[in-house]
């Protein structure tokens, strides 16, 4: 594998591990004060599962890279202009209905995905994708009828759904926009190239915002920059001085 490839693989390992370690985080700061138990519990399942899945795409990341890092080094020493998360995964949570439309939104966009990557030239990578998308296709079906039932629920979850969907939306285009990356790993056959998805994933969103009695904006601005680590939210900061604290204050610091 040439360098150029090489890179452009390190870099697309890294945009799927900072996807789960990031949204894995945010979904875990649900524990013990999620609105009912049985979220409480579902909400901490989905975060492992995301942590989980880190730990397999950032190791693979640290291997490629070859530099002696660990998948641990890459979780909590990296600043946030090194991580190339989707902007719309750092945001705050502000409130449970935001959590789960966001969650819905990356899970549909994963299921496809990871189902795709399955097929990857990169054996590694079509392993990760099959592990993984026994768990997103649980948390898909999960978050898009707890969508339905809020949005079509009472007059204040509709209302709530509503302004979660319109916050969220501009930054959902980021999903689909294809780069040098994505160009190097789809004329490698290791991945698709995410813009071959869009249509896929807008009819699964039209289905659910219809069934939840939701309206989606017209709008098609999207934020982007988290994939490319070229800009990302002041929350993403915030977030990692809690999540790298111990690693930063104690390096090497073990069990």
């Amino acid at each position: 594998m040439d360098q150029t490839l090489k890179d452009h693989l390190v870099a697309f390992l890294l945009r799927q591990g900072d996807n789960t370690l990031v949204l894995g985080h945010r979904t875990s700061e649900w524990c013990g004060t999620a609105p009912a138990l049985e979220e409480d519990i579902a909400l901490a399942n989905t975060a492992l599962d995301l942590i989980g899945q880190t730990q397999l795409w950032l190791g693979y990341a640290a291997e490629v890279e070859g530099t002696g890092r660990t998948a641990n080094d890459l979780a909590f020493r990296r600043d946030a202009y090194d991580f190339k998360n989707l902007l719309m995964l750092e945001v705050p949570n502000e409130d449970f209905g935001r959590t789960i439309l966001r969650q819905f939104f990356f899970d549909a966009f994963q299921v496809p995905w990871l189902d795709a990557l399955q097929g990857s030239t990169d054996e590694r990578v079509a392993g990760i994708a099959a592990k993984s998308l026994k768990e997103a296709l649980y948390h898909l079906d999960r978050s898009s009828e707890t969508v339905i039932a809020l949005g079509d629920g009472t007059e204040v979850s509709n209302s709530r759904m509503q302004a979660a969907l319109d916050y969220l939306w501009p930054y959902t285009g980021e999903m689909f926009a294809d780069d040098a990356t994505d160009a190097a790993m789809s004329g490698a056959g290791i991945a698709p190239l995410p813009s071959t998805l869009h249509t896929g994933w807008r009819g699964k969103v039209a289905e659910v915002m219809t069934s939840a009695t939701l309206t989606t904006p017209d709008s098609t601005f999207s934020h982007k920059g988290g994939r490319t680590g070229t800009r990302h939210t002041e929350h993403l900061g915030h977030m990692l001085a809690t999540m790298q604290v111990l690693q930063r204050s104690h390096p090497g610091a073990a069990w």
